[in-house]
């Protein structure tokens, strides 16, 4: 049985989820990707469990990719960054496939340790490919989560209205008792 996933935003593609193992909370710098366990966590809010074990190689080549993917989206376009991700790529390829339900796609990897962060970069592809304005960072300055803006026009800037939305709202009320 799975451990419950701790963190405060799950349900993110699979890429941005990624990047979401690491967060703040109470001001303490958290990261589900300590061991093997959390990566089995990880794998399962995923839908990737069963497909990938959760074994040391795993969680070192998916570390790998969530740096690769951090450094990305911190610095859109930087070519070290864009090679890093690349080179994440490298590790896995899609095969085309015809099953009697129709044409398909089979990912398929040399090194099975690679599936999951090779899944998460590939999936980043896909956002770029989407919307690549609509991948953001929170904007509230003590949060480090990233999520895909589904919002009909677009504007959202929280991980969470509840939780980082809800505490830029009291800053400024704070802020305007204080002047006042």
């Amino acid at each position: 049985m799975t451990a419950v996933d701790p963190r405060p935003l799950t349900g993110e593609p699979v890429s941005l989820d990624l990047l979401n193992t690491r967060w703040i909370e109470e001001g303490v710098r958290r990261d589900l990707l300590t061991g093997v366990d959390g990566l089995a966590v990880w794998l399962a809010a995923n839908g990737l469990e069963g497909r990938f074990a959760a074994d040391a190689a795993t969680l070192r080549h998916t570390l790998a990719a969530r740096d690769a993917l951090a450094a990305l989206v911190d610095r859109p376009g930087d070519p070290a960054a864009t090679a890093r991700v690349d080179a994440v790529l490298g590790h896995g390829r899609i095969r085309a496939t015809l099953t009697a339900a129709g044409p398909g796609e089979e990912p398929e990897f040399a090194d099975p340790a690679w599936g999951p962060g090779w899944t998460a970069a590939r999936d980043y592809l896909d956002l770029l490919r989407t919307a690549p304005d609509r991948i953001r960072a929170c904007a509230h300055e003590a949060c480090i989560l990233h999520f895909f803006d589904t919002s009909r026009n677009g504007t959202r800037r929280w991980c969470s209205m509840a939780a980082c939305g809800n505490r830029a709202k009291a800053a400024r009320h704070h802020a305007r008792s204080k002047e006042a």
